[in-house]
């Protein structure tokens, strides 16, 4: 399941840790957020390396839809309640900034990654209440925002909020010609930091400025970010067909669709639930199903899936990691807008790192909210996950073994444990322990993506037990 994006693009890779090493600034994650961090950096004369678990854009940059928007659903009205005009106005101000980089980057670099000009939808084909106030919001926000009842869809439309001039284009196409001007480690998964030490399976790096930009913080503190936002999952499927979008749309409505265009492509996403709660699956079939309905003469050339940090007050945590890590900043909790997000926060973030004051970063600050309630007590009982646990001690109940259908997974107790069992279209099957090596939450089995799903923090692990997403840092078995 590999996204059109993956299977069209071969990133330059990195290189390999091989021995202890320090420099300004160390970014740990290698996705947009991060490259972008260290790209804008560099540029202002920071030296900065980045580290990388498994290859550079690899992980979420690789399955997003590629949309670059400060259309981000119905949230500007949300946020002149919540947070005040000028609040809102940063939010706003900070995302358009973002689209604006974006687009010169690409053009004074003249890079070729399918960057197009498109207006982004707001849709409804139910009610237009809502629409009519967000639209109102966003343009009092000085966004180029309007309402209007025309959109070019197969399907008609009760209403829809319009943001002119919003972007797409090809992400791993825009990072390629990124990497070969950063340093960049691969392979080289982060176990632990402390003060201004890195810690990786053999070989440290020092650095004054470090900079957590790993989509979920692996740490749980400081900062407590496992509990302040979660983690969903989206789908998409890609379908070829001769339907011509004239821009990027998203539904409001309960399990409506969002559509864009690429090179002949229609790309349909939806489905999403909270990570850990798709035990009946069918999350694709339900996409399918919608491109039958409205391109009945389109073909199905991929799909796959992506996971998003939800925060509680639906703003992205950027700035400061925490107020007792001094050197540590974090961007993280970006909803479904990572490519937006991730330039808005590698702007403010190397605008902090230099000393140079933002005005848009106030709303984005992690210090907004801590949670009181946190204790030590709380972690040292969740984190009693089965650990130490190899393959051959997990038993599989025979019967339950004979009666799991072939391609399906299911939890089953023996001899007083938990055992997740999956079984593979060969007949093979395939025991993990069902608790979460993060803190210990019990793994739900999502049959859309045969994995092992978080429904607490959003670790995810294969079939077999490795680990696909974090915060989790070990395999169910060790």
């Amino acid at each position: 399941m590999r996204s059109i994006w993956s299977a069209t693009t071969e990133l330059p890779r990195g290189l390999e840790l091989q021995k202890d090493i320090a420099a300004e600034a160390a970014v740990i994650g290698g996705g947009m957020a991060g490259i972008l961090t260290a790209f804008l950096l560099k540029q202002r004369g920071v030296s900065a390396v980045v580290l990388e678990a498994d290859t550079a854009g690899g992980g979420q940059t690789g399955n997003t839809t590629a949309k670059i928007t400060s259309q981000h659903g119905l949230i500007y009205e949300k946020l002149l309640a919540r947070f005040g005009r000028e609040g809102a106005r940063q939010y706003a101000a900070a995302n358009q900034a973002a689209l604006r980089a974006y687009r010169e980057l690409v053009e004074t670099r003249n890079i070729a990654c399918n960057f197009e000009s498109r207006p982004a939808y707001l849709y409804s084909t139910a009610e237009t209440e809502p629409l009519e106030r967000e639209a109102k919001a966003a343009a009092e926000l000085g966004l180029p925002a309007g309402y209007t009842t025309a959109a070019r869809l197969p399907f008609p439309v009760a209403g829809a909020v319009r943001f002119e001039e919003q972007a797409q284009f090809h992400p791993l196409k825009f990072l390629a010609a990124l990497l070969p001007e950063l340093t960049v480690y691969e392979h080289a998964p982060v176990i632990k930091v402390e003060k201004d030490t890195i810690y990786t399976k053999e070989h440290t790096v020092r650095a004054e400025h470090i900079v957590f930009a790993s989509h979920f913080p692996f740490l749980n503190t400081p900062g407590w970010y496992f509990m302040r936002m979660h983690q969903e999952r989206s789908y998409v499927v890609a379908v070829r067909d001769r339907f011509e979008l004239d821009g990027m749309y998203l539904s409001v409505d309960p399990g409506g669709l969002s559509l864009r265009g690429y090179d002949g492509l229609i790309l349909l996403g939806g489905g999403g639930h909270r990570t850990g709660e798709n035990r009946e699956g069918g999350r694709y079939e339900l996409l399918r199903a919608a491109a039958r309905r409205y391109f009945p003469e389109s073909e199905e050339v991929a799909h796959w899936s992506a996971q998003d940090c939800m925060p509680h007050d639906n703003v992205p945590y950027i700035g400061r990691f925490a107020h007792d890590a001094p050197g540590w900043y974090v961007a993280t909790g970006f909803q479904k807008w990572g490519m937006t997000s991730s330039m808005a926060a590698a702007m403010m973030l190397c605008d902090l790192i230099t000393g140079k004051e933002n005005p848009n970063a106030g709303i984005f600050s992690p210090e907004r909210y801590v949670p009181t309630a946190a204790l030590p007590a709380f972690l040292k009982d969740g984190a009693e996950a089965v650990k130490g646990l190899t393959r051959e001690l997990l038993r599989v109940p025979q019967e339950f073994a004979d009666a799991l259908p072939p391609g399906h997974g299911g939890v089953v107790q023996e001899g007083g444990e938990k055992v997740g069992v999956y079984k593979d279209p060969e007949g093979r099957t395939f025991p993990v322990p069902t608790r979460c090596p993060h803190l210990g939450c019990e793994l739900a089995f999502n049959p859309d993506e045969t994995s092992w799903d978080c429904p607490c923090h959003g670790s995810r692990f294969d079939h077999t037990g490795k680990l696909l997403d974090g915060p989790a840092q070990e395999d169910l078995l060790g």
